[in-house]
């Protein structure tokens, strides 16, 4: 008989699971309760836990973690998650494609019957397959942590690429293994996410991923193992298969994985197939797989096979960009970011481009931006230092995705700029309503070109030959324009009045405006008061 356990810090939800499931239909023979993830780990360390129904949202600890504890002390132990959250329905679809659920509250009592039906299901398929004596089979199945620490050792070299290192740590660990069997690792890149996502619902849906990869490349018989490596990444490791059509079957799981991450996780994801290896050359191949990943800057959920993954390298083939660059200074942005588009697609088309050939690109495109912006006034720190521009610049070598999405981005801002630039009364307007809007601040004439991201030099050349002024000349007249009607208008403390126009020290205030107008303000007050003409 099989045994449950319900996670839940709300204790009427936990009593009405408890009186609205048919246990013994479902053949559960007893059924524990915890409010908090001390009391669940409590439970799993006095009692064999089967099933586990967990809520995700709990104070201290959520559900997630405790899934991870009980992953990894109790991995026999199955789990079915319990939100009252809908914005997680695609979590929920994701994990439907793994042996586990993600159900929402109010909790159906049919539904959850299906469910935990299904968890029965796989527990007792599970241990039929635990009956078979096939040396592959077992392999996978026996002591899951173990094994799984014993693939990560051997892929960060803390076991020696060596057969008689491997064969011996293996001894050492008590897990069975023979020189002889081969596994092919196949390594699942995620390129990028089409929705905005925080670190949590990332790692719920890299959580998923996982699930996906087991059911979609190892199947019910759980013959192999998926292993995150890193974030984005999995490595799935299967028993090398000598059939004819065992390469087919396998770009074909992966080409159905690629779709579903596609269609349920909104992602790209590509994937790279190995060669067999033997224990101590699964090393080697995970870092042939890595490089063939950080190569292919050129295609987006595609399947990789690395006897076949080639790029031809075309380090010699840059464009001339001198024409660019001249096209930019004519004010051709528009024109420059199409060809430099051609460029690019007709390297993919031509299968010649690699890595390399997109890093001195990026390089080269870049230098020629910012000296076009340069020799118009404009500081590209400032333009390109948001955290939009960054996000682009941080991922623009990834792909050629990435790369034409930062082209557009960084050209779209440079021609906004420009169009406001060359509208010179526009900047003048907006330098003026910033001086009016921040008058009470202490600005300086580097904040004001900041904020129309120019350099100050060349701002204060056209401030002036539109105005007459240089800004901080006028920045000091409209302050005294001010004072003077505050002084006039309103009874406010002269110390007051030196800080609603931007001086904190009353004494510099009190100098540069006796400078001006032959009065300190005290007696330019009392000179209004008494009916004369203020100055």
């Amino acid at each position: 008989m099989l045994q449950l356990l319900i996670v839940d810090d709300e204790t009427h939800a936990v009593e009405g699971i408890k009186s609205g499931v048919n246990w013994k239909k479902l053949g559960i023979s007893s059924v524990f309760s915890a409010f908090t993830v001390k009391q669940a780990k409590e439970v799993f360390d006095s009692e064999r836990i089967d099933i586990m129904l967990c809520d995700i949202e709990m104070p201290q600890a959520s559900g997630l973690e405790l899934t991870e504890w009980v992953n990894e002390k109790f991995p026999q132990t199955l789990t079915i998650f319990l939100t009252c959250h809908a914005d997680f329905k695609y979590a929920k679809q994701a994990l439907q494609l793994g042996s586990i659920d993600y159900i929402l509250k109010p909790i159906p009592f049919t539904e959850l019957e299906n469910t935990i039906q299904k968890a029965i299901d796989k527990i007792q398929k599970d241990s039929e397959l635990a009956q078979f004596s096939q040396y592959g089979q077992f392999w996978f199945q026996h002591q899951p942590m173990l094994i799984e620490r014993f693939w990560m050792d051997l892929i960060h070299q803390a076991i020696p690429p060596v057969a008689e290192a491997v064969r011996n740590a293996a001894a050492e660990r008590n897990i069975p293994y023979d020189e002889a069997m081969t596994v092919i690792p196949v390594l699942l890149s995620v390129q990028r996410w089409h929705k905005t996502l925080t670190l949590r619902e990332e790692k719920i849906m890299e959580y998923a991923l996982k699930n996906a990869a087991e059911e979609l490349m190892i199947g019910n018989k759980q013959n192999g193992q998926i292993i995150a490596l890193d974030s984005g990444r999995l490595l799935a490791i299967l028993p090398a298969d000598s059939h004819a059509e065992f390469e087919v079957r396998l770009k074909s799981k992966c080409e159905r994985y690629i779709e579903a991450c596609g269609q349920y996780f909104y992602c790209d994801l590509s994937c790279y197939i190995g060669s067999p290896v033997h224990g101590q050359g699964m090393y080697a191949m995970v870092n042939q797989l890595r490089a063939a990943e950080r190569r292919n800057v050129a295609y987006n959920n595609k399947v990789f096979q690395i006897a076949n993954f080639h790029v031809e390298s075309s380090h010699h083939e840059l464009p001339n960009m001198g024409v660019w660059a001249v096209m930019l200074k004519e004010g051709e942005f528009t024109k420059v970011l199409q060809e430099a588009t051609t460029y690019l697609e007709q390297k993919v088309q031509q299968d010649r481009l690699d890595a390399n050939l997109l890093q001195l690109f990026y390089q080269d495109f870049q230098q020629m931006m910012y000296v076009a912006l340069q020799n118009k006034g404009i500081q590209a720190h400032q333009l390109f230092s948001d955290p939009v521009s960054l996000t682009f610049a941080e991922t623009a070598t990834r792909s050629v995705t990435n790369l034409v999405s930062w082209m557009n981005h960084t050209i779209g801002r440079a021609v906004e700029c420009l169009s406001n630039i060359a509208q010179s009364e526009s900047v003048v307007h907006r330098v003026i309503s910033y001086i009016q809007r921040h008058i009470a601040e202490d600005l300086s004439r580097e904040d004001i070109a900041n904020h129309v991201f120019l350099n100050p030099d060349y701002l204060t050349r056209i401030f002036k030959k539109e105005t007459g002024l240089a800004i901080s000349d006028y920045l000091f007249q409209e302050r005294l324009k001010l004072a003077q009607e505050l002084l006039i208008k309103t009874e406010m403390p002269i110390s007051a009045v030196a800080s609603h126009v931007g001086y904190a020290n009353f004494s510099h205030f009190s100098r540069m405006f006796k400078k001006h107008t032959d009065m300190n303000p005290n007696e330019y007050r009392q000179q209004y008061q008494q009916g004369e003409p203020s100055v």
